[in-house]
């Protein structure tokens, strides 16, 4: 009798600012179609993402805080020395939807990414206070003021893995599904020093993260360029389009898990 095993299948969502809630409706399509999610991993946008979703939040209720999300949430002007941003309410946001837990005690595995911007390196948050890891992987360049974390000084994890497929590789998933958000929005408007350095990452970034594709088994990547990173609107169109999208490529996502059943049967 020949047994199917069931590959471990592991999720990775990237970086994109508002764009990033269009990962909620490629959770929602998976879970709905019944597509596990045995580990999680984040950049930026997609470490939040990952981290309410960890926390056990039912995807309706992430629906709910998405659509009602806003700016002032998370705006905390200081004296502009390393960021306009002190980052303080988004934590405190942070910690309130994840109870305060530790990355360790959550039950899906999670990892958060953020880079050292003193010599560039990727650096995983895996055990720790939730809020302290997506406080550091949402630290924009020159918009949050960086995390100290002992000798390391931390931005946002889209600068060293915009999309961390690797990451989640290495946590033990078998196959990836990775979910890429942000891209560049040609013409966009640049009216503030907020614009130019969100546009100026997007642009680095933008060759990047086509070598991920190989490295990942599904990449989804939600037509959400025409939203803006920034203003927190429209929410509830760029979380369809991310369920759009899912459903898309649904077909090849079970296609991917069957051939592996059948190559790794027992």
């Amino acid at each position: 009798m020949i047994c199917l095993r069931h590959p471990k299948i592991g999720l990775a969502l990237g970086s994109g600012g508002a764009r990033g809630f269009a990962h909620l409706g490629v959770i929602k399509v998976l879970r709905e179609n019944h597509i596990p999610i045995d580990f999680i991993a984040g950049s930026s946008m997609g470490a939040l993402v990952a981290s309410f979703y960890a926390a056990g939040h039912p995807i309706d209720r992430l629906y709910k805080l998405a659509i009602a999300f806003k700016r002032k949430y998370y705006l905390d002007f200081t004296v502009p020395k390393m960021g306009f941003i002190a980052g303080n309410r988004v934590k405190e946001l942070v910690k309130v939807f994840t109870h305060g837990k530790n990355i360790e005690d959550l039950e899906i595995p999670l990892s958060i990414v953020a880079t050292d911007i003193k010599n560039g390196e990727k650096v995983v948050f895996q055990k720790g206070p939730i809020a302290d890891a997506v406080r550091a992987s949402i630290s924009i360049p020159g918009i949050f003021v960086p995390v100290k974390v002992n000798d390391r000084l931390l931005v946002d994890g889209g600068v060293s893995d915009r999309v961390p497929v690797s990451v989640v590789r290495d946590m033990g998933a078998d196959l990836i599904i990775a979910v890429d958000v942000s891209h560049v929005k040609i013409n966009e408007e640049i009216t503030s020093i907020f614009d130019v350095i969100l546009q100026s990452i997007d642009i680095m970034q933008d060759e990047l993260v086509q070598h991920r594709e190989i490295a990942s088994d599904i990449m989804i990547r939600p037509h959400v360029e025409n939203f803006s990173s920034r203003a927190f609107t429209n929410i509830d169109e760029i979380i369809k389009i991310g369920e759009e999208e899912a459903e898309l490529v649904l077909p090849s996502i079970i296609k991917v898990i069957q051939e592996w059943k059948e190559k790794n049967s027992e």
